[in-house]
C-alpha cells in the first residue's frame, strides 16, 4: 500500500467560513478535520497517509466524523475511502460538481435518513406455512421422502411464499411509511430472514409523526416480526455522486 500523503473526504456542507471538527484517527494516524471551500460549499476533510482500507477503526472514524458534522449541518455524505492527492484535486472536483451539490443541498435541507428492517419471527413464518397445503405437507415429510424434482418444485413454492410475505410487508409497512417521507428506498433482503430492508428520507418537521407511525405499525406487527429502526443517518441511500473526473484525477 502506498504511503503517499493525501486528502480524505468525509462529507460536503454549505459553509463559507473555515471550520474545524476536532481530530480523527485514520490508518492509525491522528490528523485534524478541516474544511476546503469552493463558492458556498465546503468539503470536510483530513490529511491521511496512504490508501484508507475498510478496517473497522477506519469505518467507525468515517461515520463518527459525519455524525459530528450532522449536529450542526445538513450534509452530503461521501462514500468511505475517497482519498485525493492534494487540496487542488479536491477543488477541481468541487468545481466540477458545484451545480450538483447545490441541487442536493436544496433537496436534503432539514432532511435525515432513517432505516427500518422487518425481521419475521420463526413462529409466525411456520404458522403462515401451515396455511399452504403443499408447504405444510413438505414440512411434515422427511427429506428422504421427497425426490429431486419434488424438491425443485417445492423450493419454488417456498420462494413464492417468501415473496408473497415480502409483498405484504411492502404494502402494509413500506408504503404506509412512504406517505410520511420525502423519499424511500427498498434495499436487498435476505430471503426468509429479512422481509424489509428500507431507508427513508424524512423531513425533520415530520420526524415525530414518522416515529409515531413506526410505533403504530409495530403494535400491529409485533406478534409477527421484529422491527429494527435506526437513525438518523447521513442520506447515503439518496445521494449518488461520482468523485472522479476521468482523465483529470
Amino acid at each position: 500500500m502506498s504511503t503517499q500523503d493525501g486528502v480524505y473526504l468525509f462529507c460536503a456542507i454549505r459553509e463559507k467560513a473555515p471550520k474545524k471538527f476536532g481530530t480523527v484517527i485514520l490508518n492509525e494516524r491522528k490528523s485534524g478535520v478541516y474544511t476546503i471551500h469552493f463558492n458556498n460549499v465546503a468539503m470536510v476533510a483530513s490529511n491521511v497517509s496512504g490508501e484508507v482500507l475498510p478496517a473497522r477503526n477506519n469505518l467507525m472514524a468515517h461515520q463518527q466524523i459525519i455524525s459530528e458534522v450532522m449536529k450542526q449541518y445538513s450534509v452530503i455524505p461521501m462514500s468511505f475511502g475517497n482519498v485525493f492527492h492534494s487540496k487542488n484535486d479536491v477543488l477541481l472536483i468541487m468545481e466540477h460538481l458545484n451545480e450538483e451539490f447545490e441541487k442536493l443541498f436544496t433537496h436534503l435541507k432539514n432532511k435525515m435518513e432513517v432505516g427500518l428492517k422487518v425481521i419475521p419471527k420463526k413462529e409466525w413464518i411456520e404458522q403462515e406455512m401451515t396455511k399452504d397445503p403443499l408447504l405444510n405437507e413438505w414440512k411434515s415429510k422427511q427429506n428422504d421422502q421427497v425426490n429431486f424434482y419434488e424438491q425443485i418444485y417445492l423450493g419454488e413454492q417456498a420462494q413464492n411464499f417468501i415473496l408473497h410475505l415480502e409483498k405484504k410487508v411492502s404494502t402494509e409497512i413500506f408504503e404506509a411509511l412512504l406517505e410520511l417521507a420525502e423519499a424511500g428506498k427498498q434495499n436487498k433482503t435476505i430471503p426468509g430472514k429479512t422481509l424489509l430492508n428500507a431507508a427513508f428520507l424524512v423531513d425533520t418537521a415530520h420526524e415525530a409523526a414518522f416515529d409515531n407511525k413506526v410505533n403504530e405499525l409495530y403494535e400491529i406487527w409485533k406478534e409477527k416480526a421484529e422491527f429494527k429502526y435506526s437513525g438518523p443517518w447521513p442520506a447515503y441511500n439518496f445521494v449518488n455522486i461520482r468523485l472522479r473526473i476521468e482523465g483529470k484525477l
